[in-house]
């Protein structure tokens, strides 16, 4: 069995040459070896902060890729971290300013590159939009996960029996988050309800859109499925990544406004999380420990609604990373007992 440390080898190396190009990057600008060594401790903070946020990420990766077929398993754990690494870090923040403030592309990277507080101040007041998104989309991700009538192993029993039971009420969870989108939208500012709207119901039709994607796709009876076994999960989980990332993101900001020390603090974190994702597939994390899985969707909920209250207040995202870290650890906790319960009733059979 491959030890740790190898999951871990090219993390180890992306972080060597990025928190190097970090240092890079700040001499460039000044010639100075303040500013340098300021860039790396920035580089390796955006790197932690990736790496405790996006750990719940690490575990629903896993949950989903056990179920892919080796060959899309693979092209997500190389493609899909490179549109992870690249495309959600670097690119997409340019998406956002350049729709939020009609630019080219290229307009949109001048303006990181010449004027990054202007940059910096257009994708903050892109955040009420990504973050109706993303907490309508994760939403929807964590009560699907909760809200199903085949789900037999429950961390919190009393809340989960219920939520499973609640499954015999088709679109219950779609209703759910309506009423949570609507909520929030009735303590806005009635100039900024429309766009806030707009993202939700958009985060709620992509949801909607991946999953009947992915039913289509990878069903018994599906189009092409032979070819295309996986697909359904590799949209998914793509999507999933942007959702999580979001805060990643727009956190970052509150760092620096450098385009491309975010991009090389977060893409070291990024790796990371495909480490992680790896080994618990490989080692099969999720059935040695079985309230991990349920850990991180509640983590994931917690994340939907954080997104949600950043609609009306600034919530620090060291926090709601901290938060998420411990709801696992605590999932991990109740694991490691179970099994050491279980142990000792099969030595006393």
């Amino acid at each position: 069995m491959r030890t740790t440390l190898t999951y871990f080898r090219s993390a180890f190396a992306v972080t060597a040459v990025g928190l190097a190009a970090a240092f890079a990057l700040g001499w460039s600008g000044s010639d100075s070896l303040h500013d340098a060594l300021d860039y790396l401790v920035v580089g390796a903070a955006l790197a932690a902060l990736e790496i405790s946020l996006s750990f719940d990420n690490a575990i629903v990766n896993a949950s989903t890729l056990k179920t892919m077929t080796p060959v899309w398993r693979k092209r997500f754990l190389t493609w899909g971290m490179l549109i992870a690494v690249f495309g959600m870090r670097l690119v997409f923040p340019l998406a956002i300013v350049a729709v939020a403030a009609h630019l080219g592309p290229v307009d949109a990277l001048r303006l990181a590159l010449f004027h990054p507080e202007a940059y910096a101040h257009i994708l903050d007041d892109a955040h009420l939009t990504i973050a109706a998104f993303g907490g309508t989309f994760l939403m929807m991700v964590a009560l699907h996960y909760f809200v199903d009538e085949r789900k037999e192993v429950h961390w919190i029993n009393r809340l989960e029996c219920r939520l499973r039971a609640c499954a015999s009420l088709e679109g219950l969870e779609t209703a759910f988050v309506l009423v949570v989108i609507l909520g929030f939208a009735l303590m806005l500012p009635p100039d900024r309800v429309d766009s806030y709207m707009i993202a939700a119901i958009a985060g709620l039709l992509t949801f909607s859109a991946v999953r009947a994607l992915g039913r289509a796709l990878d069903g018994p009876r599906g189009v092409l499925r032979a070819a295309a076994g996986g697909l359904g999960a590799f949209l998914y989980l793509e999507v999933l990544d942007a959702s999580f990332s979001f805060d990643g993101v727009v956190g970052a900001f509150a760092m620096t406004s450098d385009l491309f020390l975010i991009a090389i603090g977060l893409g070291i974190g990024a790796m990371y999380v495909r480490s992680m994702t790896l080994m618990f597939v490989d080692r099969g994390t999720l059935a040695q420990f079985r309230y991990l899985e349920h850990g991180a969707f509640y983590s994931v909920l917690f994340l939907s609604v954080v997104m949600f209250l950043e609609t009306q207040i600034e919530v620090s995202e060291i926090a709601t990373g901290c938060v998420g870290v411990v709801v696992i650890l605590a999932a991990l906790r109740s694991s490691v007992r179970h099994n050491r319960q279980d142990a000792e009733k099969r030595r006393t059979w």
